[in-house]
């Protein structure tokens, strides 16, 4: 390669106003085309949280038996998503999507909620950003970032991207549950056209990527949904069992299949009542280790995706760290609090903008385009509901690939950092969980570098962790002695 083109003097790297100058543009190789690609790219890999979401908080039933029903969580989770996104995009420049979590969206609703009233379970969630966002500010969240030794920080990565195409595979229903075994192929097969529509779509956005293509996974997603709507429209899904897994793609018939007005009566839930004589329904105790687990997880998760997403993006140094790294912190603290002000559960960072990454996006302005089309999706929830999963899926398994190749930085030679990182790649996708897969990943280095004499070179800060921890895994006992 020739060094003038790579160096950070170079011409072209130069900023050319004030908005290239803000957000770095140049400085990172990108071009105000790549960031829009990339943002909508984003999007569509991620606006199925503003379709599942609803089913899953919409649904749930909390203590007194009420629901917040799906209308409302639609427009609140894609309202919270909006605004969430372009805080992100401001605040830290970096191209960070944030959203309503999956799996910690599970854990309020089915965890917390029939526990508590919905007001009490947001007021929770507001609690809890804010505890995120001091740790921030005070600089804890920052240095437990920086403690993790370099190769953990490939590991986890790495167990992002195999955690990113797992999710692929099962929303696409390529790889399902099994009869006699945890998972298999399909259905017993890929039988379908929906599974059909996947591997085509997979097929496609991988020659589009090989070949260079500018834009080649958001091209792959929409050139994928069209294929879908006209099979859909011509040939149906195929028969019972095999028909799409969430969103059915059709031609809107109507105007109310386009436009729907937004249903905001849920923003502001959590003040309902009042704030005195919160959560009677349940102990001081309990409330606390529910705050702790919801704070593990966001925390965890946060930076395990950072991570992952800014070594697939060339946005970290040779160990793994991130200039600026707080702003990233402080706009998804901001985020969660966000989440439980309007009633859309607890909003993180999603490993989905490393969709937006592969587009080549490093910049902030990716985030503020996702924003703007969560906008939209506000006032036409029915039109973001035309992507299928079978359609934007190959794109985290194409991801899952890019962040893959990073496994060969990790030194399996050192046993505690080849054991640690093994376990934290592994335990992401096989557990479902970021948090999980980077605790189990430092419990196992910590204790290898215990058991081989090197105990003082672990960072203070990891043991600290380590044993927090130990009491996140053990928390049903735990809860079980103090009742």
């Amino acid at each position: 390669m020739n060094a003038s083109k790579s160096s950070p003097t170079d011409q072209s790297r130069q900023p050319k106003g004030a908005l290239d100058r803000f957000f770095r543009i140049s400085e990172r190789g990108s071009t105000v085309g790549t960031e829009i690609r990339g943002g909508m790219a984003t999007f569509f890999a991620m606006a199925y949280i503003v379709v599942l979401n609803p089913l899953i908080i919409g649904t749930a039933e909390d203590v007194n038996g009420e629901t917040l029903g799906i209308p409302g969580v639609a427009a609140m989770t894609a309202l919270v998503a909006a605004l969430s996104c372009v805080l992100m995009g401001v605040v830290s420049r970096y191209p960070f999507a944030i959203a309503a979590g999956m799996g910690l969206n599970a854990v309020v609703a089915y965890g917390i909620a029939p526990l508590m009233s919905w007001a009490d379970v947001f007021l929770l969630i507001i609690i809890e950003g804010v505890l995120l966002l001091i740790l921030v500010l005070t600089g804890f969240r920052t240095a437990v970032f920086s403690a993790i030794p370099p190769g953990l920080k490939v590991a986890i990565a790495v167990g992002v991207g195999l955690f990113l195409a797992f999710i692929g595979l099962v929303n696409a229903g390529f790889v399902q549950a099994g009869e006699g075994t945890p998972v298999q192929l399909g259905n017993g097969g890929l039988n379908g056209w929906p599974i059909l529509i996947f591997v085509v779509g997979l097929l496609l956005s991988i020659a589009l990527y090989v070949r260079n293509v500018r834009g080649a996974l958001l091209i792959g997603i929409v050139v994928t949904t069209v294929i879908a709507i006209v099979v859909e429209t011509l040939l149906g899904d195929g028969g019972e069992g095999l028909g799409w897994g969430l969103t059915v793609p059709s031609l809107p018939t109507s105007l109310g299949d386009v436009v729907a007005v937004p249903d905001i009566s849920l923003l502001g839930l959590f003040a309902e009542g009042g704030l005195s004589g919160r959560f009677a329904d349940v102990g001081v105790a309990t409330v606390v280790m529910l705050a702790f687990t919801l704070l593990l997880a966001d925390f965890f998760d946060t930076m395990g995706t950072m991570v992952g997403v800014a070594q697939q993006g060339g946005l970290a140094d040779e160990d793994g760290n991130i200039e600026g790294s707080r702003g990233v912190l402080a706009a998804d603290a901001i985020g969660t609090v966000l989440g439980g002000v309007g009633s859309a559960s607890v909003a993180t960072v999603y490993a989905e903008s490393a969709a937006g990454v592969g587009e080549g996006a490093r910049t902030g302005i990716a985030p503020i385009v996702t924003g703007a089309m969560f906008v939209v999706a506000t006032l036409f929830t029915p039109l973001v509901t035309l992507v299928p999963f079978e359609a934007a899926t190959p794109v985290l398994v194409i991801v899952g690939f890019m962040m893959m190749t990073q496994v060969t930085n990790i030194d399996f030679k050192d046993p505690a950092i080849g054991i640690g990182s093994f376990l934290a790649i592994i335990m992401m996708p096989f557990t479902y969980s970021i948090a999980n897969g980077i605790g189990f990943g430092l419990l196992a280095y910590a204790f290898v570098m215990l058991v081989t004499g090197r105990a003082r070179r672990v960072h203070p800060l990891l043991w600290l962790i380590s044993v927090v921890f130990l009491i996140h895994f053990a928390e049903a006992p735990i809860y079980a002695l103090i009742g």
